[in-house]
């Protein structure tokens, strides 16, 4: 039946009570995310209805351009989870598809007041929503006062040089490497998670054993170099000099992630890791020799944790 995976999605979440609600992909929860949930909220307080928020599982652009691959900031589990934290109420996931694209902005506010009791949406001044984007602010405020809702347009949050916060400037600023302007823009440092998994063992004949982690295909990463990361592994955490890149040294055509975690010599294969990106020391340069590298990857540790010690004492 069209729709029953929209209708699974949104009973799942109902509400016995009325809401304000927004609606978006929230990819990287960034500062100008965190500003507009944290808006709704505190209108939800004020009026004594829940605060929730309504995104997606997938990106619609992957079911509206087929060719389109999605590079996301953050994985779903960690989307919600940080969204949670800001301190809404709920957080409703629905599953993008062609019935979902299909649908009417004003069907698509109908079901929102039926699951939800929406009493009020809250939104960013670029807003749309619907079949072919038609819902546009002036629509749907028009569609606020022939079926009993409002929506309120809150303007974008900008930083000290005048730049709005968006999803945009944040993968600008991580295809360029630059990780400390990312975290500014975040409110938090980048991450990446993956599962450690066997490489060619490299690294542990130079005297360097590395973390091989795979990561999502669809998932963001900063441009190649060399990074002074945090490694978290069972809830500890370690110093580790991260390589993002093909490793040009030895012909490598896959990009791949490898940390080199200080002081730490466990078996951690099969094992999720999560690296937080502090700053990038250089970028991949191809070596003559193995020596060479080796005396490289020295240097590249102490920059780790020249750079470690430097932000942990002046956070």
């Amino acid at each position: 039946m069209k729709r029953m995976r929209l209708l699974n999605d949104l009973s799942e979440f109902s509400t016995a009570g009325e809401s304000l609600l927004t609606i978006g992909v929230f990819d990287g929860v960034h500062r100008g995310h965190a500003h507009l949930i944290t808006e709704l909220t505190s209108r939800a307080r004020t009026s004594g209805v829940l605060a929730g928020v309504i995104t997606f599982r997938n990106h619609p652009a992957s079911v509206l351009r087929p060719d389109f691959k999605p590079r996301v900031l953050t994985e779903f589990n960690e989307r919600s989870r940080l969204i949670q934290e800001i301190g809404v109420d709920f957080v409703a996931p629905i599953s993008f598809d062609t019935d979902v694209a299909a649908l009417g902005a004003g069907e698509f506010c109908g079901l929102l007041q039926e699951h939800f009791g929406m009493r009020g949406m809250i939104v960013g001044p670029d807003f749309a929503m619907g079949r072919d984007r038609e819902g546009t602010v002036e629509r749907v405020t028009a569609l606020g006062q022939e079926m009993g809702f409002s929506l309120t347009v809150v303007q974008p949050l900008f930083d000290e040089a005048g730049r709005a916060v968006r999803s945009t400037a944040v993968r600008e600023s991580l295809a360029r490497g630059d990780v400390v302007d990312v975290a500014k823009l975040l409110g938090r440092r980048f991450m990446l998670k993956g599962v450690v998994v066997r490489g060619a063992a490299r690294g542990a004949k130079l005297g360097f054993p590395t973390a091989n982690l795979q990561v999502g295909e669809d998932l963001a990463v900063p441009r190649d170099g060399i990074y002074a990361t945090w490694a978290v592994v069972g809830g500890h955490r370690f110093m580790a000099a991260t390589s993002v890149g093909m490793r040009p040294t030895f012909g490598e055509i896959d990009r791949t992630v490898e940390a080199y975690l200080l002081e730490f010599e466990d078996d951690i294969y099969d094992q999720e890791v999560r690296l937080e990106f502090v700053e990038r020391l250089r970028d991949e340069v191809k070596y003559d020799t193995v020596e060479e590298l080796q005396a490289q990857v020295k240097i590249d540790v102490a920059e780790t944790k020249r750079a470690l010690q430097a932000a942990a004492s002046s956070a």
